[in-house]
């Protein structure tokens, strides 16, 4: 009896992975108490999610669990114990701003939630493979300290930098400002390599930038593209916040990134990071997103631009996939930038 336990089973990269990893014969364990509700309100709602994959999906069994309660946690552990054969860990807070006004539930969510998972896996099932979701915001604001210029519809890096092709897991996580999110999702990152290297558990960080697809419930606060493509073609107007609108995100579909894990999967490893994204093939500007958006759409957007950026917000992020393409050469990308937007545009139309 193989069975995956997926946490945030019906956000973005949960039900990305649920649906995966059912098709590899696998049965899931879906733990998600609709947190995004609570945080986003009806925009994060992803109840439409649960129905769809309780449809979808013969062997799916949901569990409406907390990841802080670990006594709720451990009662699923201890049923399956070690015949939960890998655990993916997608359950969060994910915004800035949601962050900052509510700190305690944040790190508790984001810090204890993942100890919790840790240290039950340790107990019951250490040989499975633990997949952390973690985020290129373990970084802070070190990225725009790079050497950036300004062209005429985004930031780019000098040409003879190192982080040319894109930002590897060399960068620094000390001496910047994190934001309260970025922060305990550092800590997450950090005891997930420290219960690979010290522990002996098979875990990795995947250091994502945006990542998106039909399954995002995007938000204002959370979901970067899903959210602009949803909003443009519904108001025919976007908010640009901070940077002139040119910070540049690469963007990574959550088939591509859940294949990622299935590799991993296949061949862990200790207590290992991966900086994971769209990197040089798939990334953009906000500008570029809009100008895409009314490419492809045939529509025009409004832009109202507001000067101030959002704390600990990137002004340019691509990542370099280098070491996980090393690592796992048989993996490959399948969406650009492009092709995920004309996605969102027909599902939201």
């Amino acid at each position: 009896m193989n069975f995956a336990l997926i946490t945030g089973s019906c956000g973005l990269v949960g039900s990305e992975s649920s649906l995966f990893f059912a098709k590899k014969k696998f049965k899931i364990l879906g733990i998600d108490n609709n947190s995004r509700k609570f945080f986003f309100g009806k925009d994060g709602d992803v109840t439409w999610v649960k129905n769809y994959i309780k449809k979808n999906i013969k062997n799916y069994n949901h569990f409406n669990i907390d990841i802080r309660n670990y006594s709720a946690l451990k009662k699923v552990f201890s049923r399956y114990k070690k015949n939960i054969k890998v655990i993916i860990h997608a359950a969060a807070q994910p915004s800035h701003d949601w962050a900052r006004n509510n700190a305690f539930v944040d790190f508790d969510i984001n810090a204890k939630g993942t100890l919790n998972l840790l240290e039950l896996t340790k107990k019951f099932c250490p040989n499975a493979p633990f997949i952390y979701m973690s985020t290129n915001k373990v970084y802070g604001d070190n990225p725009n300290f790079l050497p950036l210029i300004e062209k005429k519809t985004r930031w780019e890096i000098k040409n003879n930098h190192r982080f040319k092709k894109g930002i590897d897991e060399t960068m620094s996580i000390d001496g910047c400002t994190h934001s309260f999110f970025g922060t305990s999702k550092s800590y997450a990152d950090l005891i997930v390599q420290e219960y690979g290297k010290n522990i002996g558990l098979r875990t990795a960080c995947f250091r994502a930038g945006c990542i998106t697809g039909p399954n995002h419930s995007g938000a204002k606060l959370h979901g970067f593209l899903s959210y602009l493509v949803k909003i443009s073609l519904k108001k025919r107007k976007y908010t640009l916040i901070g940077y002139k609108g040119k910070q540049v995100r690469d963007n990574i579909h959550s088939h591509d990134l859940v294949s990622c894990f299935w590799e991993f999967y296949k061949k862990p490893r200790y207590g290992e990071v991966y900086n994971i994204g769209g990197g040089r093939y798939s990334n953009c500007s906000i500008l570029e997103a809009l100008n895409m958006i009314e490419e492809l759409s045939n529509i025009k957007i409004k832009r109202k631009f507001l000067k101030n950026n959002r704390v600990g917000d990137h002004i340019w992020y691509i990542s370099n996939l280098k070491k996980f393409k090393k690592h796992y050469p048989k993996w490959r990308q399948i969406y650009s930038t492009k092709k995920i937007i004309n996605e969102l545009i027909h599902k939201y139309k």
